[in-house]
């Protein structure tokens, strides 16, 4: 048994900012993915994932009979291919910012959830939002506090565009640039990342004003000005933007970057060679970069390894 493919996603924008209703884009990024399974000889990973199922189906019995009205699952045929040893198959990476658990949520409601909304049918705002609170109570098992934009965007493979909590849409990027030199990457931090103690310490820094204010005159309003300049394809404007986005970041997020990475930060403001922010929580995994000219970000980032996701 091989199920279909769910694919890993990039918050482009909007990390930490759509918890107080800024603008976020996310994308789909093919590059990882993942897909239940079920082997002959499982491996040591593929035991341990089939355990960890195990304790999701429990918790999804438990959802499903405290929200009877939002979702259901065929629970019977799940017990039954967990006990034939089912488990999920994937290449994302974990505690990367990529959307590991969010591929895995959307492969088991794909599955067993047995009055799903599904891909083909006509998205409207109603369903696009229904699907995001089941993704959301689903997810919470691994997270604390989800906001089930990361299923979403994995079962429905589409670049997803918040306006407002309440307000989401499929949305349509600019195509790519086959060889443009200017370019989304991902850099490798090295180390894993958690995301409930990262969004525990935004919290805690919500509670101060002066915090608050930064966040609502600074950092919301950059992102959703780089979120308006990237649909639009307005590229100078976006690079302008997305510098003073990294700024605040540094100014203001610095729990949230590895150390090590203090420096590389600053660099890239100073130079201008390329500018960086965080990929999801931060803490560790990925961190994102943007370049006018992805020679000289390679050149500068020589020591680590950097992955396009897009091109302008």
């Amino acid at each position: 048994m091989k199920g279909p493919l769910f694919y890993s996603k990039i918050l482009l924008f909007g990390e930490y900012g759509i918890i107080k209703d800024s603008k976020g884009l996310s994308i789909p990024y093919n590059f990882y993915n993942g897909a239940l399974k079920v082997d002959e000889k499982p491996s040591e990973t593929a035991k341990k994932s089939n355990a960890s199922l195990q304790s999701f189906t429990h918790y999804l019995a438990k959802l499903e009979s405290e929200n009877p009205n939002l979702v259901r699952f065929d629970l019977a045929s799940l017990n039954a291919d967990i006990e034939k040893g089912m488990y999920f198959d994937s290449t994302i990476p974990q505690g990367y910012g990529v959307g590991s658990s969010g591929a895995l949520v959307a492969a088991i409601y794909d599955k067993y959830a047995t009055d799903k909304i599904t891909v083909l049918e006509n998205l409207t705002r109603d369903k696009l939002l229904k699907l995001k609170k089941i993704f959301g109570e689903m997810e919470s098992f691994f997270h604390g506090k989800s906001s089930g934009l990361d299923p979403l965007n994995s079962y429905l493979s589409i670049p997803i565009l918040i306006n407002s909590k309440d307000n989401i849409e499929p949305a349509g990027i600019p195509s790519q640039t086959a060889k443009g030199q200017g370019a989304v990457f991902l850099l490798d931090s090295g180390s894993t990342g958690e995301t409930g103690p990262m969004v525990s310490i935004f919290m805690e820094n919500m509670k101060q004003d002066g915090f608050r204010n930064m966040l609502k005159e600074q950092f919301v309003k950059h992102t959703d000005a780089c979120v308006e300049d990237f649909l639009k394809g307005d590229v100078k404007s976006l690079f302008k933007n997305v510098k003073s986005l990294s700024h605040v970041v540094l100014d203001n997020f610095k729990p949230m970057i590895p150390v090590k990475f203090h420096k590389i930060w600053k660099k890239g403001i100073d130079t201008n060679d390329y500018y960086l922010k965080l990929c999801g929580s931060g803490g560790g995994g990925y961190i994102l970069g943007f370049t006018e000219d992805i020679e000289k970000a390679r050149k500068a980032l020589k020591e680590y390894k950097l992955e396009v996701v897009y091109n302008f």
